[in-house]
């Protein structure tokens, strides 16, 4: 085993072998963001990979041998499927910040059939929403990950929340002022697309617009691409209860590291 600076060919054949637990790292290699360091065996084939950004995504297998990546990096996150993740925080956490919360058992739930119509008025955002969304999507960032996004750097919170919705991965139902569903797409490759922020205004919440919102999201992503989905935190049940109420099923579980 060595470690390599991969290929574009190699990182893009390593994701088609897994589209949903690699959908964020190929669409990573198709947008070209971040760094790649792989694992490749003799025959220079890749059996491990990680990604290097705001966070650190590992993947496959002999992750334990990236350590030194994590360890030069300055990534807020280790995030990935469990076992990837495992091997290369317990072979880098001393040479890491302490970590602040270890989410193990995340589901990752998928669907490949389109789920019954919600019936909803979700549409894509545009620009003219941003005002509304970066609250809802500001929300949600802080639910998930425990920061004000807000609070740290709104400016650039703005400008990616308006980046989102320029890139058409940013969609909302939305009624008199009030965000009866959105999510956006964090990750979107020709096989897969991974969901992420999905959010209901609480004065909205309990009445079943998540679940209506969601399968229309679902039956509008399926169109065109073969794979929806996404993962959750293992204490969010209402989330857990209405992905498996529209027909997703669990498919592997992440890990999140937080520092």
């Amino acid at each position: 085993m060595s470690v390599i600076d991969p290929t574009h060919d190699q990182l893009l054949e390593y994701c088609a072998a897994d589209p949903i637990e690699r959908v964020f790292l190929e669409d990573a290699v198709r947008r070209g963001f971040g760094k790649f360091v792989g694992v490749a065996d003799a025959a220079g084939v890749l059996v491990g990979l990680c990604h290097a950004g705001a966070n650190l995504v590992p993947s496959g297998e002999r992750c334990e041998e990236l350590a030194d990546v994590a360890a030069r990096s300055q990534a807020r996150m280790i995030i990935g499927a469990a076992g990837a993740v495992t091997a290369l925080w317990e072979a880098a956490r001393d040479r890491l910040p302490e970590a602040r919360e270890d989410r193990q058992g995340q589901p990752v739930f998928a669907i490949e059939e389109p789920p019954p119509a919600g019936a909803s008025a979700l549409r894509a955002a545009t620009l003219a929403d941003l005002d509304r969304l970066v609250p809802a999507c500001a929300a949600a960032h802080r639910l998930e990950l425990g920061i004000d996004p807000l609070g740290r750097d709104p400016d650039s919170f703005r400008w990616r929340t308006a980046s989102q919705i320029e890139d058409g991965r940013s969609w909302v139902w939305l009624e008199d002022d009030v965000v009866l569903f959105k999510a956006e797409a964090s990750a979107w490759t020709p096989q897969a697309v991974q969901i992420a922020q999905v959010w209901t205004d609480p004065e909205a919440r309990g009445r079943g617009y998540a679940a209506r919102g969601m399968a229309d999201l679902c039956r509008l992503l399926l169109a065109t691409t073969p794979i929806v989905t996404l993962f959750v935190r293992t204490d969010n049940l209402a989330a857990i209860g209405l992905y498996e109420k529209i027909g997703m099923r669990r498919v592997l579980e992440y890990r999140s590291v937080l520092f």
